[in-house]
């Protein structure tokens, strides 16, 4: 009989623990304040590199309980600029960046990011693989993203080759020299929510 009563005791302990363990959270989702964050991107070439902004025009992080799950963020790459040359060096650059031969956006005015998959990797970091969109091509990409209170950063290295951006690619192209310019870019995104 003991051993009955002390049965149906731990069953009732241990399945309330197991059902609040697995019992589903509210996923908050918070809205990033657009004119408060900022995304630059670095560029590199055989004979230096250049810096730059480019405009979130929308973006969510989503939240079960303090943990990081989701996000979805849209850029304007019209907004893209230099902020590492002046007057008719840094014209020329943004037009030729906003081109054909590199973002064309005329026909593609806005990039995606939509996170697919967040891994926690330590207190306030975590991993994650989302789905990056740019000129109509969408490939997965996988970056670190630290979140502090209300502030998030994020770095990521893009392969600008894989969304059909080739000029000046020495990976397409041969005999550029001084010419080339490499493939992967940085960005740098600090976000306020």
């Amino acid at each position: 009989m003991k051993k009955t009563i002390l049965s149906i005791t731990m069953a009732v302990v241990f399945g309330s623990f197991a059902s609040a363990a697995t019992e589903p959270t509210e996923v908050v989702t918070k809205a990033v304040k657009t004119d408060a964050s900022s995304v630059m991107w670095k560029a590199y070439k055989v004979t230096g590199s250049h810096t730059g902004l480019v405009q979130l025009t929308e973006g969510n992080l989503m939240f079960d309980g303090t943990s990081l799950v989701g996000g979805n963020f849209t850029v304007d790459m019209t907004s893209l600029i230099s902020t590492d040359l002046e007057g008719e060096y840094k014209e020329k650059l943004e037009g030729h960046l906003k081109s054909d031969d590199f973002f064309g956006v005329a026909n593609h005015p806005t990039s995606t990011l939509v996170f697919t998959d967040v891994k926690s990797t330590g207190k306030n970091s975590y991993e994650v693989t989302g789905d990056l969109t740019i000129k109509g091509i969408t490939k997965p990409i996988t970056f670190d993203v630290s979140i502090y209170g209300n502030k998030a950063t994020a770095t990521a290295k893009i392969d600008r080759a894989e969304y059909n951006v080739r000029y000046g690619s020495g990976s397409f192209f041969d005999n550029l020299g001084d010419k080339t310019i490499y493939d992967e870019f940085d960005l740098v995104v600090d976000l306020q929510f």
